[in-house]
């Protein structure tokens, strides 16, 4: 049989090897491996690339000549764990990185000198800095919060279906091994005893990690993720193994779609989808949850939680499963922006396993003065953007009726656009009218103009080669969504993408990485709206994001629609957000100005109203 590898090989002495060809030729090869002209003609003609008569023959020879090389490589069975040898690194030439690790300086405690509720769901919304301190002074017991979440968990599960698996009989003991520390005197500090959900593609002993995905539901992984050992060790209590879109994308998993909880007939957006529904509902002091490309800012928007996106190379991923690891993060999903810096606190630096973590510090200070830093803004993406321009109309009496009703559908789509890109931006003009009141001086600035679409497919080869198995065993058949946009389809056609395409986006990256530090060696902080094309500009990048809710959407805003029978996101009573980004491992400036936003607005203080 034929080998890839070498079958690339041949190709390249060609000068084929900037093209598609090579992968299209591949594919279109007979089940044996055998290329025949007619192959490689209609190869050529698919990739665009001429190939004359007279090298047809040598290719025949050669490719149908070959040894298994590749199939050598399959025969290791590589498991998703495994990272390539070539190591993504955001930090530019020149940069030195803060490595002294300082002791967090917390905001002023709460106080708690009052009863404690009766009922002790009336704490379900309290944030991490709150609940750790009725958990310190041991007003209220780690057991009996977790016993609290743990019921909630079962209670809301049904609507909104964020839960894959509870690790009640986990939590109930270290939730008694936290109350016996902390009565000891043994105080491990702000996470201690607090109850917290874990996104599913984070590996635990004992119970099973699933991906989200059809095919995988009992698949488990004998070993602790970096991220629970750590919160572990800061007397975290785990009680549920939360949802994700299947293999990391959208909120779609094999039992069904997880739901917004400020309206439970819209999908909560992921692909962390189970980490801010539960987080957001009351059901979780936090959540862990993940990115590669909008997976913790999506889900925070759609929900109305805090999420914070870290540096690339901050937090280690040992234990996650891996989608793209030039691009993979771990990060919290919070009520409060303090609440992601203490448990940022406990999950990042290297653990000697992911090559990709930096030694670099993340000092918290709650005090750090927000009004000396220079904060930017990306002003042409918060000012209207022009609609879309219709096409040049035709005389109306050459217009069939089909064609009239479209023009008709179009222009009212056009209009609706329009009413609902005014309405939003009511939001993040008021953001803006907000920061400059509190003594900000927005300076504008503009994201650099390169080819970013483009530069997905570095995501979309790396997603591929980490599934490459499931492709050539047609078990991708067993993923729930099948669309042409959804993982099998995108995973096949990522097998066309050339290795040297891939070398040349991840060139162009470092070319984007180069342009971006030039624009952070002007301000400290930015402020986003949170789909911009930051969004995928930071990603590739590697730079910190915190989405903040910035409001809810009143009575008057406009419906949202149904496309393929399921309801769009936006409407009445759901909520916008707002996004601060960061230099490079700059989380400490990032988070204390996105406080002090917080701490001006309190919409994190604005929480669904629940069902049942």
């Amino acid at each position: 049989m034929l080998d890839r590898r070498t079958f690339l090989t041949v190709c390249s002495s060609f000068g084929l090897t900037t093209t598609l060809l090579p992968g299209v030729l591949w594919a279109m090869a007979d089940e044996k491996g055998k290329v025949t002209r007619d192959m490689i003609d209609h190869a050529a003609t698919i990739a665009g690339v001429p190939i004359a008569d007279e090298y047809k023959d040598a290719m025949l020879d050669s490719l149908n000549g070959l040894p298994k090389d590749f199939e050598t490589v399959y025969a290791l069975h590589i498991p998703n764990g495994v990272a390539p040898a070539l190591v993504f690194d955001p930090v530019p030439s020149g940069m030195k990185l803060a490595i002294e690790r300082r002791p967090m300086k917390l905001s002023a405690a709460p106080n708690v000198t009052g009863a404690v509720p009766k009922n002790l769901e009336d704490v379900a919304f309290y944030s991490v800095r709150q609940l750790a301190e009725l958990v310190r002074t041991r007003k209220v017991s780690s057991t009996a919060l977790t016993e609290m979440y743990i019921a909630r968990l079962k209670r809301y599960d049904p609507t909104l279906k964020f839960v894959i698996t509870l690790t009640e009989e986990r939590a109930k003991a270290k939730a008694q091994e936290a109350d016996a520390e902390i009565a000891a005197g043994k105080y491990r500090g702000p996470l201690h005893g607090l109850p917290w959900g874990a996104k599913d593609l984070l590996a635990v002993k004992g119970y099973r990690t699933t991906w989200g995905a059809g095919g995988f539901e009992q698949q488990t992984i004998d070993e602790d993720a970096t991220v629970v050992q750590r919160l572990d060790a800061a007397g975290a209590v785990l009680v549920a193994k939360l949802t994700l879109g299947a293999l990391a994308q959208g909120d779609r998993w094999f039992g069904g779609m997880t739901r917004n909880p400020w309206n439970n007939k819209q999908g909560s957006s992921g692909s962390s989808a189970g980490s801010a529904s539960a987080t957001a509902a009351g059901c979780v002091a936090f959540a862990i949850g993940s990115e590669t490309l909008g997976s913790i800012a999506s889900p925070s928007t759609r929900c109305g939680t805090t999420g914070l996106r870290p540096t690339f190379g901050l937090v280690p991923r040992t234990g996650a499963m891996a989608l793209s690891w030039s691009m993979d993060k771990l990060g919290p999903l919070c009520r409060a922006v303090e609440d992601c810096a203490i448990v940022l606190s406990a999950i990042y630096g290297p653990d000697g396993h992911d090559r990709s973590v930096q030694n670099a510090a993340f000092n918290w200070d709650a005090n750090l003065d927000w009004r000396k830093l220079r904060v930017g803004y990306l002003k042409t993406d918060f000012e209207p953007q022009p609609p879309p321009q219709p096409e040049s109309p035709k005389d109306a009496k050459e217009l069939t009726p089909e064609e009239k009703k479209k023009r008709d559908d179009d222009s009212a789509q056009r209009e609706a656009g329009r009413a609902r890109a005014q309405y939003e931006r009511n939001f993040t003009d008021a953001a803006l009218t907000k920061l400059r009141g509190m003594g900000i001086n927005l300076v504008p600035v503009e994201m650099p103009k390169y080819p970013w679409g483009a530069m997905r497919n570095i995501l979309l080869a790396e997603a591929a080669a980490a599934f490459d198995d499931l492709t050539r065993s047609g078990k991708d058949k067993l993923l729930t969504q099948q669309s042409r946009n959804d993982w099998p389809n995108t995973f096949r056609t990522a097998r066309f993408i050339p290795a040297v395409e891939y070398i040349q986006a991840n060139r162009a990256r470092t070319m984007a990485m180069d342009a971006m530090t030039k624009i952070f060696d002007q301000v400290d902080v930015i402020v986003a709206p949170s789909f911009a094309t930051q969004l995928i500009i930071t990603n590739l990048t590697g730079h910190p994001a915190i989405i903040l809710p910035n409001g809810v959407r009143g009575d008057d805003a406009a419906k949202p629609q149904f496309a393929n029978g399921e309801l769009q996101p936006g409407g009445p009573g759901t909520t916008v957000s707002l996004t601060f980004l960061g230099q490079l491992y700059g989380e400490a400036k990032m988070l204390a100005l996105a406080k002090a936003y917080q701490d001006a607005t309190g919409f994190h203080l604005i929480h669904p109203k629940l069902e049942g």
